[in-house]
């Protein structure tokens, strides 16, 4: 029988996401956001800009969706990375960085599966107050936006952009549960050059390993987060290709780092809160469910 519930990660990255909502806003607006090529929008511009035009609630656009995201993408790459951990490891020992990479990787194209319709309602939602009014998308809610997605585009307005979304979720899943897992297991015992702190399985290594995580995975991922962007944004049914090329001949390779500032804010201390509400929920469950 399992330790902990597959549900525990889909609780701590919803947690995680409400309070880093508003970055990851803004970070979907810079990469969405068409301009001249001459001088791209910063992040203070794009918050600027944005509460300027629809008040700081525009900030919390689309949070039900990032909700429904969580509950569906993360909650299926967390729980999936611990049963699949689990079977590749029946003591819970020796488990090598190399599997821990196929696990994570795994659980990662699980999660972007599962989790797609929610992310394409959370693209269209957050990035609405940049389009133009006409070709804005105005869905009030997750659940309204599900029913206008599926009336109006059907089964393949679910898909959309899926292909892309599972590739970038590998990449999330392996960069950031698979490094903060080989951070926390190679930092631990270590002691802190300089302070003498010897690092045990707490609230310190948590924080140490997470934001190494972070900056790995924000890096890595930067390409296909944009080019997922761009594809779930769109109602044309733009491949990742035709996006890739275009935005290649328009704007030159650094396109595919557009957002990387607002997505490393954002991602850093969503990854730093995820783990550490995750290690915490994981704690409380054992001590009380467990233990007794």
């Amino acid at each position: 029988m399992p330790e902990y519930p597959f549900w525990l990660g889909g609780i701590a990255a919803s947690m995680a996401a409400t309070c880093t909502h508003p970055l990851d806003v803004t970070k979907v607006r810079m990469q969405t956001l068409e301009h001249d090529g001459v001088k791209r929008p910063s992040t203070i511009h794009i918050i600027h800009s944005s509460i300027k035009q629809s008040g700081v609630r525009s900030l919390y656009t689309g949070l039900s969706a990032s909700l429904m995201r969580q509950m569906s993408y993360s909650l299926v790459r967390l729980g999936s990375y611990e049963r699949i951990k689990e079977h590749m490891s029946k003591d819970g020992r020796h488990f090598s960085f190399l599997k821990s990479l196929l696990a994570a990787s795994v659980a990662g194209g699980l999660g972007g599966l599962v989790g797609n319709p929610a992310d394409v309602l959370f693209i269209r939602m957050t990035s609405d107050i940049v389009r133009p009014p006409e070709g804005r998308y105005n869905y009030s809610n997750a659940i309204s936006g599900l029913v206008s997605l599926v009336r109006e585009e059907g089964f393949k307005g679910l898909t959309t952009g899926i292909g892309t979304n599972m590739f970038r979720a590998v990449l999330m899943n392996a960069s950031q549960v698979g490094s903060y897992e080989f951070c926390k297991a190679n930092l631990l015992s270590k002691r802190i050059p300089g302070l003498g702190y010897q690092l045990q399985d707490n609230l310190v290594l948590h924080l140490i390993s997470s934001t190494l995580a972070g900056t790995f995975a924000t890096t890595v991922c930067s390409p296909a987060d944009v080019v997922r962007s761009r594809v779930m944004a769109s109602s044309e049914g733009l491949s990742p290709a035709k996006v890739l090329v275009d935005s290649l001949r328009q704007e030159g390779i650094r396109f595919l780092f557009k957002g990387w500032t607002p997505a490393f804010i954002r991602l850093a201390p969503n990854t730093i809160l995820l783990f550490v509400f995750y290690e915490q929920i994981k704690r409380s469950w054992k001590s009380t469910f467990i233990s007794n």
